[in-house]
């Protein structure tokens, strides 16, 4: 291994788990990080789960993970306890209690979106959007278009129902996720890459994920070299007219590996 060790940002849904299952060859990934001594930090647009809760994911199905987890639940939460004291929640029940003591649906002074699966309809919408009209700050946890599972195939995800509230209320969310600079930004810091050292010397890192557009165009934003892997939203191969090229590609996590003992024996 060379000894530039350039941190490695790993996406979780599509990449590390393929719909509730750990992806295939898994284990040998994750022991080639630990023996390689790879830094690396999983980062996940999820903010239906924290990153605890990806832990405890890895450790029921036998799988030894050593690595840091951020979600865009986890990432948002740290945002918005440094700037507010009372915000309307749209997430799932089990994230709100990352929210804690915060939440006031009377006087929010931001309203922060996440996922809330089929629960979408058109009063939620419409509460968010007075909400913002009247002045509330408007934070996304993220704004996938869509996602996709082996069980129902391709779902629309909260980014979808974001955008319309935008349109119609005239106010751009702050995006916490990904491909927000500031959810890249914070995976790196979680490794000891500290924000002057990642925006004055534009920091490279590598970027491993499964989405076009959150994961490659958005790492490629910032200067990272980046590692499609064909084996969640993404189908192969990609179109010849694809705007968005990554660097890599790859069939599965042990195609990985290979890919990884080139780059970093260059």
């Amino acid at each position: 291994m060379c000894e530039k060790q350039l941190p490695l940002l790993i996406d979780f849904d599509g990449v590390l788990r393929i719909g509730k299952h750990p992806a295939n060859y898994l284990k040998e990934f994750f022991e080639f990080i630990n023996n390689t001594k790879i830094p690396a930090c999983i980062i996940s647009n999820s903010t239906l789960t924290d990153g605890k809760s990806i832990l405890k994911f890895f450790k029921k199905n036998s799988i030894v993970c050593n690595l840091p987890v951020l979600t865009a639940a986890d990432a948002t939460a740290s945002y918005v306890k440094k700037k507010y004291k009372k915000i309307a929640v749209y997430c799932a029940d089990s994230i709100k209690a990352l929210f804690e003591d915060m939440i006031d649906f009377n006087f929010p002074e931001a309203v922060v979106v996440g996922d809330i699966g089929k629960r979408w309809n058109y009063e939620i919408m419409n509460e968010i959007f007075n909400f913002i009209i009247n002045g509330a700050d408007f934070i996304a946890m993220h704004k996938n278009k869509f996602w996709k599972t082996r069980e129902e195939g391709l779902l629309l995800d909260a980014g979808t129902f974001i955008n319309g509230i935008e349109y119609a209320s005239g106010k751009n969310a702050v995006l916490i996720g990904k491909p927000s600079p500031f959810y890249f930004q914070a995976g790196l810091e979680v490794l000891g890459f500290s924000e002057n050292l990642i925006t004055e010397n534009k920091q490279e890192f590598l970027m491993l994920g499964d989405d076009l557009e959150t994961d490659i165009m958005g790492a490629k934003k910032m200067g990272a070299k980046t590692i499609l892997i064909y084996t969640g939203k993404t189908s192969y191969p990609l179109p010849e007219n694809s705007p968005i090229i990554p660097h890599f590609e790859s069939k599965d996590l042990m195609n990985v590996i290979s890919l990884l003992k080139n780059i970093y024996e260059e």
